[in-house]
């Protein structure tokens, strides 16, 4: 693929390389032709992957990293005295969000699919990109999360691209996109958009900016916008599950379209609530008038995302399932799914991701938790926030009757080690670092080398 945009730029540089949608577009870029370098604050997995593919990295923000890019690319998460901003400003260089440049990318596809919503987007994504591959086979993809198989970019030809839509800070309206799927339209980033109905209105104008929207029938924007399509249970929808059927947490059904039973569906993921997503893709398919065995093929071809009720080891013949829920609806889900498949105790270790998200659905966070016996709350996760005590984890966890706090990896080591027995299932909800705070604690467990001093 050419360069089809900026053309008298050769060198970009992004800051902030190693997030999960700004390491995808480097890699991206990279392929088109250009040369691409940039920075983070620590060293992961997506910083090693760019170095392999010849793309400088550095560790820490500092203005000569700039160096002689003529682009800089920044997301929404990096603050105004970044020294890499700074440096940029000051020497006249363009400055282009993360969002800008997703649109820009997207330019160069003939058809771009855009999955946008408060919940699900990721797996949707996701389901949407095997689709299209098994059923038009030229797809490009650009995920937020780590498909099993793609990763979080594949590249794999131009007719289609499929990306996923942020809604934080209305990212997602700087995208024209040829359909625009929308999930669900709950209200969430309210530190940003201040209520319920500036986020529905953000919606609105994402799906008006789109050649085409497909909705959930069950939520409220399918009743505002025009849909092409609607997707869900509801026997209104366009696209609807028959005869759904459910073996020890995974689903399968009967696609409906327009009224007429087409061909059964069976998921290879966990959880009721994929059927909406499996949906979602399915109307996409059927959108374009791909045939439904193929739909049906793409969805089965589906192997998951990491951090989607996903399976990260075990300790004393435990389970230990993470998952990224981290708004009190997901986590809901994430509950349910594991009732279904845990055979002992369940053990929940919830981690709050911002201060601001957990004061703004406080009661919501209280009444979703409040039913679980074994509890673990875990130090917020504060993102580009600053402490805000009515928000913390710790205000939470002393309005949840059976909840313990903690904040190291010790604590969760030896609450583990005296915790989880045979059969039991620890589920891990969160979108911060508690992923890989529990990966350490199992470590040091597992490796019976537990060091009781850190």
């Amino acid at each position: 693929m050419e360069k089809t945009f900026w053309r008298d730029c050769d060198e970009i540089f992004f800051v902030g390389i190693g997030g999960i949608s700004m390491s995808g577009l480097a890699e991206c870029l990279h392929r088109k032709g250009f040369v691409v370098s940039g920075s983070d604050i620590a060293e992961n997995e997506r910083t090693a992957a760019l170095r392999a593919e010849g793309i400088s990295v550095c560790i820490g923000h500092r203005a000569e990293n700039v160096g002689s890019a003529q682009i800089v690319v920044c997301n929404s998460a990096i603050k105004e005295d970044n020294p890499e901003l700074i440096e940029a400003m000051s020497r006249g260089i363009p400055i282009v969000s993360r969002a800008e440049l997703l649109a820009l990318v997207a330019r160069d596809y003939k058809n771009v699919v855009a999955v946008a919503g408060s919940h699900g987007k990721t797996t949707a994504t996701a389901m949407c990109a095997h689709t299209i591959e098994c059923c038009a086979g030229s797809i490009t993809v650009h995920i937020g999360g780590e498909d099993l198989d793609y990763g979080n970019m594949y590249f794999g030809g131009e007719r289609f691209f499929v990306t996923e839509a942020c809604e934080y800070k209305g990212n997602f309206l700087k995208l024209k996109p040829d359909v625009a799927v929308v999930l669900n339209s709950d209200a969430d980033h309210l530190d940003y958009y201040g209520n319920e109905e500036n986020c529905t209105r953000a919606y609105m104008e994402f799906c008006a900016a789109s050649g085409a929207c497909i909705l959930c029938k069950e939520d409220k924007i399918s009743e505002l916008a025009r849909p092409a399509l609607t997707f869900g249970l509801s026997p209104k929808s366009d696209i609807g599950a028959e005869e759904i059927a459910g073996i020890n947490g995974k689903y399968a059904f009967t696609l409906r379209a327009s009224g007429e039973l087409l061909d059964r569906i069976k998921l290879n993921v966990y959880g009721k609530h994929n059927i909406y997503n499996a949906l979602a893709a399915a109307a996409v398919g059927i959108y374009y008038r791909f045939p439904p065995y193929l739909i049906a093929e793409g969805l089965q071809k589906f192997r998951g995302i990491r951090r989607r009720f996903e399976c990260i080891g075990r300790f004393g013949g435990a389970r230990f399932i993470a998952d990224y829920a981290h708004h009190p609806r997901e986590i809901a889900a994430a509950l349910q799914t594991a009732h279904e498949v845990c055979r002992g105790r369940l053990i929940v270790i919830f981690q709050p991701h911002t201060y601001s998200r957990t004061k703004l659905f406080f009661e919501e966070f209280v009444n979703v938790l409040s039913g679980i016996e074994d509890l673990v709350i875990y130090k917020t996760y504060p993102a580009r926030e600053y402490f805000d005590a009515d928000g913390c984890a710790l205000t939470l966890a002393e309005h949840l009757p059976n909840a313990l706090y903690i904040e190291t990896v010790k604590e969760l080591a030896l609450y583990l080690r005296g915790s989880a027995g045979g059969g039991d299932l620890v589920l891990i909800l969160g979108a911060g670092d508690i992923y890989y705070a529990v990966r350490e604690a199992l470590s040091r467990l597992n490796g019976q080398n537990f060091d009781y001093k850190s």
